[in-house]
């Protein structure tokens, strides 16, 4: 399976209401009697991508797809500041994915995500281990405190010149403390001017980051509708700065809840943002997940890992629960 599959649209879709003043945005397309998928975003906040329907044969999958609280078509949208985010936590997220599974009548489903959706996706799958059928993860991470310090001020020794600007555009006074919490702060202000600046700032290194990774692509967070873009970083500063709510080490400490779902993990070789240890430690203490290298490719992928990608979610749709064939527990090693 090399080629994504033709463009579709949602059979159904609607906006599901999970309670304190939030409703999520969710669609189903494809097979309606298929195998359940649900698409679990990354960000936290850049809300669910539509092309990933195209990801999966809309004749054996029944794909569904989700906005998380206060991102994308979901409702009440963080870009307004007068949303509290008080009631977006990961335990908020968890429990919304159960009433949306609840909401479509479905048993269990294969979940797929990257980035700050394998973060979720293990969250969840943790907490409601007989809700899945399978996990299929493209770049690796837990939300650590050690992995988002790498990303806001660790790969600063590798660009030292765009991290200076990301740590100057903060008030003198917090320059030399958690830059996350001062951003998160600067998100929340009351000016408008200050908000933004904060938001451009904060994309601007993202940029940066991932445009020195091979094949990585300038603008790759900033390029998006200024709304979008608010919502998008003021959810990420929120999340970051308290740990995503998980204790660290959690998701790595629980891996053995995980025991018999099957899984794939696909991570590239070159992910500067999210460096490689977090997928191979999560590989050696989950037995039935099997870790693929991208050698040419950094946290925004590239072609081979696309091909991975497709190649695992077809061979979820084929019989059995997790496919056929497979190396369950195996770890490639790595030199």
């Amino acid at each position: 399976m090399s080629e994504e599959f033709p463009p579709i649209e949602p059979y159904a879709h609607g906006l599901l209401d999970v309670g304190d003043g939030e409703r999520i945005y969710w669609e189903t397309s494809g097979a309606p009697d298929g195998r359940a998928a649900l698409c679990v975003h990354g960000g936290p906040g850049s809300g669910g991508r539509r092309h990933a329907r195209r990801q999966f044969d809309p004749e054996v999958y029944r794909i569904v797809l989700f906005d998380q609280r206060g991102c994308g078509e979901s409702r009440p949208h963080a870009s307004d500041p007068a949303v509290s985010l008080a009631h977006n936590t990961t335990d908020h997220l968890i429990a919304d994915m159960e009433r949306l599974r609840e909401h479509l009548g479905i048993e269990r489903w294969l979940l797929y995500g990257g980035s700050w959706g394998s973060t979720l996706i293990l969250a969840y799958a943790e907490r409601h281990p007989e809700r899945v059928s399978g996990i299929v993860i493209a770049g690796v991470t837990m939300t650590r405190p050690e992995e988002t310090d790498w990303l806001y001020h660790g790969v600063g020794r590798l660009l030292p010149g765009p991290w200076e600007a990301f740590r100057d555009a903060l008030p003198a006074t917090d320059r030399t403390g958690n830059l996350i919490t001062a951003y998160n702060r600067l998100l929340n202000s009351p000016d408008e001017a200050v908000r933004v600046a904060a938001a451009r700032a904060w994309t601007t290194w993202e940029d940066a980051v991932i445009a020195h990774e091979a094949l990585g692509s300038p603008g790759a967070y900033s390029d998006r509708p200024d709304d979008s873009l608010m919502a998008f970083v003021r959810i990420c500063a929120h999340y970051f700065a308290h740990d995503a709510w998980l204790e660290d080490g959690q998701l790595l400490r629980d891996a053995h809840r995980l025991a018999g779902i099957p899984g794939v993990l696909i991570h590239g070789r070159l992910d500067l943002g999210s460096p490689l240890k977090t997928a191979w430690e999560l590989a050696k203490a989950w037995p039935d997940a099997e870790l693929k290298v991208i050698d040419d490719s950094g946290h925004t992928g590239s072609p081979a890992m696309r091909q991975t990608i497709l190649a695992a979610i077809a061979r979820f749709g084929e019989g059995g629960e997790g496919g056929e064939g497979g190396e369950g527990g195996q770890v490639r090693r790595e030199m």
